[in-house]
């Protein structure tokens, strides 16, 4: 009779092992909560492709040096947008190519505006202090431009913006900015 029991006793056990692992299995998945919040999730690499052939979000940052920094005040201009940040190795990488981009376009009708994403400030601030940059150097430490505007899910992400303000092009990734082919690209729509 104790065998009996025990072989039960062992059934019904399982029986609710298996219930309760189904269970979780199929909980409703709109019920779910990320551990991690949603503004600290990256974007979907599918949605900076929209971005293409739209107007380029306007934003409103501050600049390194404290100065009030929006993408509307170059309108007429063509703006090539960088997202990078200080601990980004092929950012660093790409800077001095950045200000001779600059400085061979600057009165043409173009701009360069660099959107440092580093958590301080200070830390963007005195990267540019040792490497500077000929160019408009904004801080989005809370990340509300590069990724919930931009939808920038890697860096360096940078954006080519025409003078009516649509974005023509994006970029990943370390680019020759002041390379022949790049200087084609963007003189074609100063």
């Amino acid at each position: 009779m104790r065998d009996l029991f025990k072989g039960l006793a062992i059934r019904v056990w399982r029986l609710v092992f298996v219930a309760a692992l189904l269970s979780c299995l199929f909980l409703p998945i709109s019920n779910y909560q990320s551990p991690i919040p949603a503004h600290a999730q990256p974007p979907s690499p599918f949605a900076v492709e929209k971005l293409v052939g739209q107007s380029a979000p306007d934003f409103n940052l501050k600049d390194i040096n404290g100065e009030q920094a929006s993408l509307s005040s170059f309108k007429g201009k063509v703006v090539l947008l960088n997202f990078w940040a200080t601990w980004c190795p092929p950012c660093k990488e790409e800077l001095p190519a950045l200000n001779r981009l600059q400085q061979a376009l600057k009165n043409k009708g173009f701009v360069v505006i660099a959107v440092s994403t580093d958590r301080s400030a200070s830390d963007a601030r005195e990267f540019i202090r040792k490497n500077p940059a000929n160019f408009i150097v904004a801080l989005d430490s809370n990340l509300d431009v590069s990724k919930n505007l931009y939808k920038v899910f890697m860096i360096p992400s940078t954006f080519l913006i025409d003078k009516r303000g649509i974005i023509v092009k994006r970029y990943f990734g370390v680019q020759d900015w002041a390379g022949k082919e790049m200087l084609k690209e963007i003189e074609v729509l100063l």
